[in-house]
């Protein structure tokens, strides 16, 4: 069969570094790219997200799955996709985006398979967690640190994002009930590994919180990040504390968070808790956040191409066996993963 998959939002940092993955791993796949300028080759796509009317190039193209990088907000690739039997890969809905298409998802006949993976880095963490503790009923408590490096490369939907909901209230989970929290609040102290070290981390929303709750049913899940600056931590801690993200414009607050470096390491840490005690998963990615993000995306396509799963609708981490995710993540080059207790 001849795989013709389309990355919308091909364009952008994540877009380009899944093609460039993807290509090199699987170089019998034949890879669209989805943008709204479209390009010279019959491989560049005109497609906007906001235009319903530019989705029919896909069924012109004989596209068998699609891959979603960029925001699409009203859903018009998730109902385009289900109406037109395509597979379809999400990876880049804030939470309450991801609770609404994982409705609308659930209520429609299913002839595709859809996989939401949005979730922190492509959606592994809760593969991962799942490695952690022989059987999830046993979890009592997952925590998610994140450590972010100013000097990281970074697309403009996540800087988007951050300016559009750092002032927004949204949930972590205690006791299976939802707490209403803010942005860099509730600081933690928290020793990362990879030599970082003691850092203040706070309050942080990512889909997490919401898959590891309402999913996998782990009661008690909070997230938590830091920056690789102590000083802008905390200047971004003083600012939620004294509410000035409140009455900063949008224009103003995506200053605040649209700067990218030239790339550097990424890290985040999973502590879990359960019955037999607490165990922690460390994982390291030398270049950075978008090539983790990048390199789980290939790896949810590559699964959903090789085993037949069901036409039905998955967060990505239910596509695999966790310890097989691990293993795949830990052999790429650049990404390190330690398991301690």
């Amino acid at each position: 069969m001849e795989h013709n998959i389309l990355i919308i939002g091909g364009n952008g940092l994540v877009g380009k570094t899944i093609t460039r993955i993807l290509q090199k791993r699987n170089p019998h796949i034949n890879i669209f790219i989805g943008g709204r300028k479209g390009g010279k080759t019959d491989k560049e796509l005109k497609i906007d997200v906001t235009n319903p009317a530019s989705l029919q190039v896909i069924v012109h193209k004989k596209i068998n799955m699609i891959i979603l990088s960029v925001n699409d907000k009203a859903d018009h690739v998730l109902h385009f996709a289900i109406r037109n039997k395509i597979d379809y890969l999400d990876i880049t809905k804030p939470t309450p985006d991801l609770m609404k298409a994982y409705s609308i998802a659930r209520k429609a006949e299913m002839n595709s398979r859809i996989v939401f993976s949005s979730g922190w880095m492509g959606g592994i963490v809760p593969g991962l967690v799942n490695t952690l503790s022989k059987d999830t009923d046993d979890i009592q408590e997952t925590n998610l640190f994140v450590y972010y490096s100013v000097k990281d490369l970074a697309g403009e939907s996540s800087a988007h994002f951050m300016a559009e909901n750092v002032a927004v209230p949204f949930y972590r989970y205690k006791n299976d009930k939802p707490v209403s929290i803010r942005h860099f609040l509730d600081a933690e102290t928290f020793d990362f590994s990879f030599g970082i070290g003691k850092r203040s981390a706070y309050n942080f929303d990512v889909p997490d919180l919401y898959i590891l709750n309402h999913i996998e049913r782990i009661p008690d899940v909070t997230v938590k990040m830091t920056y690789n600056s102590k000083f802008i931590t905390w200047l971004l801690g003083t600012f939620q504390y004294l509410r000035i993200f409140s009455i900063l414009s949008l224009k103003e607050r995506k200053m605040i968070f649209g700067s990218s470096g030239n790339g550097d390491l990424a890290a985040f840490e999973i502590v879990v808790k359960d019955k037999t005690g607490e165990k922690k998963l460390s994982l390291q990615s030398t270049k950075g956040q978008a090539e983790l993000t990048a390199l789980s995306a290939v790896l949810h396509t590559e699964e959903l191409l090789r085993n037949p799963h069901e036409n039905n609708v998955y967060f990505s981490h239910q596509l695999h066996e966790p310890l097989s995710l691990m293993e795949q993540l830990n052999s790429y080059e650049t990404i390190n993963i330690n398991i301690t207790q």
